[in-house]
């Protein structure tokens, strides 16, 4: 299967267990957290764990390898303290990304409450800024990736636009691409159910965005309806989605040079590899 298609999993064990969890479930690509979300302090990458995790995915043909920034990162924050925190926080996200030979570190932007959403595009393309200040990547596919958003009040990234802007804002320092989010994309109002919504929605990503530069697609269905602005994932084509935007997506020739990587819930053993298999089940 040349179509990437691949799941959110754990690193119990070490982080290069999950190459081969992703293998066994049908997967060729994959999403982790390279610390826990929730802790701003890290312990340092084993080099070992990251050897191994370049060896296994070379030798198995998983990637690329996508990993998830901290949700306590938010670059845009009023509050120096939490900033400051984020810059050194998402440093390490990227030197960590940069350790364990990934492709893609995807960011929420954040959220800008107490400012203007200008002062918060402001803040966090300069926060980003900061935090990739004198590293090198030079050589390597690593690009970092601006995830959208729900469209929650004060979230930055809940339109296709302010998704561009930040991207535009950082192109000159850093290798940038998008990730779209299929849930965070209908409860913020765009339409990917009806195929009228969905091809004038991809024509929104593409007067935007720009359809090259999404590298990376996040399979969830959804529990809330259109527009509602919550942001709670449903296993696949069993939310207010359906399986159909997900079968156009993945049968979409325009995004062929995408990964497509779910974050459904994992309510019952089993569920990563249900939700891998609905996936590729609907590749024609």
């Amino acid at each position: 299967m040349t179509k990437r298609i691949g799941i959110h999993l754990g690193t119990a064990g070490g982080a290069s267990n999950a190459v081969e969890r992703a293998r066994e479930i049908g997967a060729n690509t994959f999403q982790i957290f390279s610390s826990s979300p929730r802790m701003w302090r890290a312990p340092k990458i084993d080099p070992k764990q990251a050897e191994r995790m370049k060896e296994l995915r070379a030798a198995l043909d998983v990637g690329p390898l996508v990993i998830h920034t901290s949700y306590l990162v938010n670059v845009c924050s009023q509050s120096d303290e939490v900033r400051e925190k984020s810059v050194v926080a998402f440093r390490g996200e990227i030197e960590r990304a940069l350790a364990f030979g990934a492709e893609f570190l995807v960011l929420h932007p954040g959220s800008w409450k107490g400012l203007t959403r200008d002062e918060g595009l402001k803040l966090a393309a300069d926060s980003i800024g900061r935090s990739i200040d004198g590293l090198a990547w030079q050589g390597t596919p690593f690009h970092i990736l601006i995830e959208n958003t729900a469209g929650a009040e004060f979230s930055l990234g809940g339109s296709f636009e302010q998704v561009a802007e930040l991207v535009e804002r950082l192109r000159p320092a850093a290798p940038m691409g998008v990730c779209l989010d299929t849930c965070h994309t209908h409860v913020a109002g765009y339409d990917l159910v009806s195929a009228e919504g969905y091809e004038q929605t991809v024509a929104q990503v593409a007067a935007t965005i720009g359809l090259e530069a999404v590298r990376v697609w996040h399979m969830n269905d959804a529990k809330a309806e259109r527009g509602s602005k919550l942001d709670r994932h449903e296993h696949i084509g069993q939310g207010t989605m359906g399986v159909e935007p997900f079968r156009r997506l993945l049968n979409d020739e325009r995004f062929a040079h995408a990964a497509f990587i779910a974050e459904t819930p994992v309510d019952e053993p089993g569920d990563e590899e249900r939700n891998v298999r609905v996936l590729r089940s609907l590749v024609k």
